[in-house]
């Protein structure tokens, strides 16, 4: 049976050659969720899967059941490996779609503050860069191409505790930002959008590096993964390197009813 981890201490050893931050704010239960299948609620579980958001995560012995059992019709599974990767494609079929991200060391000191501050800056007057707040929350909540900044926090007040987050607004609208995905105790994962009107104008670069610019004044460490080569390049440009390149598959049971 499918059961959801409430003491995640048993569950440390099967995440433990993994440093991504959607994983430790799951062990954390600081966000997210993890999943086990087990006969007996007691029994030590020789696989799991973490949940949150977009994301899930399977790691230890292969099991078909915990990969059948995603409620969402769309979601994003990175395996541990490359049997994992052959149970999905067989599971998901036609349904599945094998794409590369490309993961970003965890460097705390690797950041050049004085060259964050200047591409910060970096925006013509027409332009306001303002952290988010309590309305701008909302907005982005009710805002559909922005509502993954804050959509993963159950409320503004857990966003307070666990999230941060920074907006570019033109004529009142927001245009751009970069927001926390998710959060963990020791840290942010930093998620950037520009409205597609809007794109090519140096704001990402400008609400990203606010955005690591503000998690480094509180002590939190801004994590990022690149979704594409673009990605990769804008998180160079902040100080980031590469620490190398992943699988994952996009999930979309909706195509079994076409």
């Amino acid at each position: 049976m499918i059961l959801k981890v409430e003491d995640t201490s048993k569950v440390e050893k099967l995440f433990e050659n993994t440093t991504d931050t959607v994983i430790i704010s799951c062990l954390q239960k600081v966000m997210g969720d993890i999943y086990v299948n087990v006969e007996n609620k007691n029994d030590i579980p020789k696989s799991a899967k973490a949940v949150l958001g977009d994301f899930c995560f399977v790691v230890g012995e292969v099991d078909e059941a915990l990969l059948t059992e995603t409620p969402d019709a769309k979601i994003i599974i990175v395996p541990e490996n490359e049997e994992w990767s052959k149970q999905i494609e067989k599971t998901f079929g036609d349904c599945c779609e094998r794409k590369l991200r490309y993961g970003m060391k965890k460097e705390p000191d690797v950041f050049d503050i004085e060259k964050l501050q200047k591409m910060s800056e970096n925006l013509s007057d027409e332009y306001e860069c303002r952290l988010i707040d309590k309305e701008l929350f909302d907005t982005c909540m009710n805002t559909e191409w922005c509502r993954d900044f804050v959509s993963n926090f159950a409320s503004y007040k857990y966003f307070e505790k666990y999230g941060l987050g920074v907006v570019i607004l033109k004529d009142g609208e927001i245009v751009a930002g970069a927001s926390s995905y998710s959060g963990y105790m020791e840290g942010r994962e930093i998620e950037i959008v520009t409205r597609e009107d809007y794109r090519r104008k140096g704001l990402a670069k400008a609400a990203g590096s606010r955005m690591v610019l503000e998690c480094l004044k509180r002590n939190l460490y801004p994590s990022w993964d690149a979704a594409n080569l673009m990605s990769v390049g804008l998180a160079k440009q902040l100080g980031y390197n590469e620490s190398g390149e992943y699988a994952c598959y996009h999930i979309d049971k909706t195509l079994k009813s076409e």
